[in-house]
């Protein structure tokens, strides 16, 4: 028995939340509070970006069919983001990588959390809701 799509669209929107959310919190990192990004965080944000647009029309369409699309750029994005967690703890936050930013400096940190922990919670979280929102549509 197939559960209503009702649900599909739950999952899309609460990743398409997920996705919004961590956008603007990049982009409030780096425009209100004047952080410079290093390269690392850089590509995170190619990976996320996009799938604000691509959860929007998941949703809207009640459409699990984007999954992979949505699954390409969430599992790289959940990988750089764990990569870069953890040259910023195994190095101590001792070192860089690019002229404007260091990747290993930890410039801000939310309840334990660095900027790099809260992307690769945010892409794991986006990579879940897809994962189940499409078990769910079955």
């Amino acid at each position: 028995m197939s559960r209503p799509a009702v649900e599909t669209r739950q999952y899309l929107a609460a990743g398409t939340l997920v996705a919004a959310i961590s956008t603007a919190g990049s982009l409030y990192f780096s425009r209100g509070m004047g952080l410079t990004p290093c390269d690392l965080c850089w590509y995170q944000r190619i990976f996320m970006y996009p799938l604000v647009v691509i959860l929007v029309i998941g949703a809207y369409q009640r459409n699990d069919s984007l999954a992979p699309i949505v699954l390409s750029l969430s599992v790289p994005g959940a990988l750089l983001a764990a990569y870069h967690s953890y040259i910023q703890y195994a190095t101590g936050g001792v070192g860089s990588c690019t002229v404007g930013g260091g990747c290993t400096a930890v410039q801000y940190e939310l309840l334990g959390l660095s900027i790099p922990n809260m992307a690769l919670l945010g892409f794991l979280l986006i990579t879940g809701f897809t994962i189940v929102s499409t078990l769910s549509s079955r």
